[in-house]
């Protein structure tokens, strides 16, 4: 049993394909399928049932992928190991972010991390909650950034920021001078929401939950982007964090007075993963970035305003 076989199992149960798995491993599609014939042979198993162009784990193959996994995450965090006690100070780090944060929470902390460490090398995939937590546990990368909580004791889970909620309307919406609103006061408006799968949508409704909303949902995207183009365009209103906020021509984004209305950002990696040096350095960046910036630290638009209040009141006392 070799570890390039274990590699290629897994590459196809998670893709669910040799030709997407052997795209993946950078392998002619043959080699591939011939690697894990062999595997299966010498198992005396059948790990896959084939669909046609489709594959599908076995139940002999869902037992062995545990263990596959697990084979794989030592062998990477054994080599890692070796190069710490070698003073290997280049490093490489696989990082993780789900598509409604990556695109404003990484791009200026990875530059200014580069300047830092300019031997580290760092990858960065972008996907949904689900598939991280899994790139997770197959050791295929080494931290994700996303939305906390997430569920499983075998994960450690670090808090960044807490991000406000704010509602975006059209510019000439009733509601677009509004300093602060409540979601109660969209009833009836058209909604326009993130795709399933996204965490950010369960943010948004769990958000219209407390303000006892039912949302009117006419149209649904997997972009921040799309949503804020139909808002300009005059088709609904939506949520999005802070994070989102952009001088956008057509777009009002209100404050939602709601303490509740926050999303966490945080950092989750596997208990059980090496953390070397430059994936401590990577994530002390982080933290520090989080620290100086002034969106990921604003409390909740509410708490803002009443101690904004007060001090004017103080002001004029004065």
């Amino acid at each position: 049993m070799q570890i390039h076989q274990l590699r290629y199992f897994c590459a196809v149960a998670r893709e669910g394909s040799f030709t997407r798995a052997a795209e993946h491993e950078h392998v002619a599609q043959p080699s591939l399928s011939q690697q894990v014939r062999k595997l299966e042979d010498e198992l005396g198993a059948r790990l896959f049932d084939r669909l046609g162009r489709t594959v599908r784990l076995t139940s002999f193959g869902q037992i062995f992928m545990q263990r596959a996994e697990a084979i794989l995450r030592e062998v990477s965090d054994a080599k890692r190991e070796m190069e710490e006690m070698a003073g290997n100070d280049r490093g490489r780090i696989a990082v993780g972010a789900i598509p409604t944060v990556a695109p404003y929470f990484l791009p200026e902390r990875l530059a200014s991390f580069a300047l830092k460490f300019p031997e580290v090398r760092v990858s960065v995939v972008e996907e949904i909650t689900p598939v991280l937590l899994e790139r997770l546990q197959e050791a295929a990368i080494d931290m994700a950034v996303l939305v906390l909580p997430v569920a499983g004791e075998q994960f450690l889970c670090e808090e960044l920021s807490r991000e406000p909620l704010y509602l975006v309307v059209p510019r000439h919406h009733r509601l677009a001078s509004k300093s602060a609103v409540h979601l109660k006061e969209i009833e009836g408006d058209a909604f326009l929401l993130l795709k399933e799968g996204h965490c950010f949508r369960e943010n948004t409704l769990a958000a219209c939950g407390r303000a006892r909303l039912e949302p009117n949902v006419v149209f649904e995207s997997g972009q921040f982007a799309t949503i804020l183009a139909m808002v300009a365009a005059n088709t609904g209103v939506s949520v999005v964090p802070q994070m989102a906020l952009e001088k956008r021509e057509g777009c009002r984004f209100i404050p939602i007075a709601d303490e509740g209305a926050y999303r966490r950002v945080g950092v989750v990696q596997l208990k059980q993963h090496f953390c070397g040096r430059a994936q401590q350095a990577f994530l002390q960046h982080l933290q520090k970035s989080v620290a100086l910036a002034s969106i990921p630290t604003l409390r909740p638009p509410a708490a803002q305003r009443l101690e904004s209040q007060r001090s004017e009141r103080i002001a004029r006392r004065g």
